[in-house]
């Protein structure tokens, strides 16, 4: 047994991941070309995100493992995320936190109210010791006050936004940190970046949804 299988954050997580099936179900009327537009536009994504405050829009079981597992293998002890929406991810990774013996997860959202919701699941969790949540824009939470050395990265906000976090946070990241960009397809300039030989990193699709990178220069 370990904190991610074990009471409280076993049924915990089961119950969040049962609630995001029945909400995420009912998407907002928003055009297949639309939303497509909204998270690849770099000023527009506040719009889609708003309308999108009360889904979960939690990662997957598969993702969330593969978090975990990623974490507890390169023993992260400094973990930055961008979204933590309702806090889903971040359970897993700071599971992985406490597991290790401990350390610090920087995690920033937009929307005040996930924050506080993220807030409630980690305290209920018993993790909320091991993690820092900052409120508002990413782009100024994460331009300070962030580890001298960043383990694991997790990119799951605005994905127009992927190439811009990864400016912030790029000079801290340690030789073989590992970054899990969900949803990364939506993000074709951060695709270019982690994919070129010349970027400093070695990069590969992971599943259906995952682009899995590791940092080399």
């Amino acid at each position: 047994m370990n904190t991610l299988t074990s009471a409280p954050v076993a049924p915990l997580l089961e119950r969040l991941f049962r609630q995001a099936g029945q909400t995420d179900a009912a998407l907002p009327a928003i055009s297949a070309e639309e939303r497509e537009r909204l998270m690849r536009s770099k000023t527009d994504y506040p719009d889609l995100y708003a309308r999108l405050k009360d889904l979960s829009l939690a990662v997957s079981r598969e993702t969330g493992a593969l978090l975990y597992m990623l974490a507890r293998a390169c023993g992260a002890r400094a973990i930055v995320e961008f979204g933590t929406s309702f806090g889903v991810s971040t359970l897993h990774l700071a599971a992985a936190l406490r597991d290790n013996g401990g350390g610090r997860l920087i995690t920033t959202e937009f929307e005040p109210s996930k924050a506080a919701r993220a807030r409630n699941n980690l305290t209920e969790a018993g993790l909320i010791d091991l993690v820092e949540i900052r409120e508002g824009d990413a782009l100024q939470t994460l331009a300070t006050d962030l580890p001298e050395r960043i383990d694991l990265l997790l990119l799951d906000g605005a994905k127009a936004l992927y190439p811009e976090i990864l400016d912030r946070v790029e000079a801290r990241l340690r030789p073989g940190a590992l970054i899990v960009a969900d949803n990364a397809d939506h993000s074709p300039d951060y695709l270019a970046r982690v994919r070129s030989p010349a970027g400093g990193y070695m990069s590969t699709p992971f599943a259906e949804d995952v682009e899995l990178s590791m940092r080399i220069g």
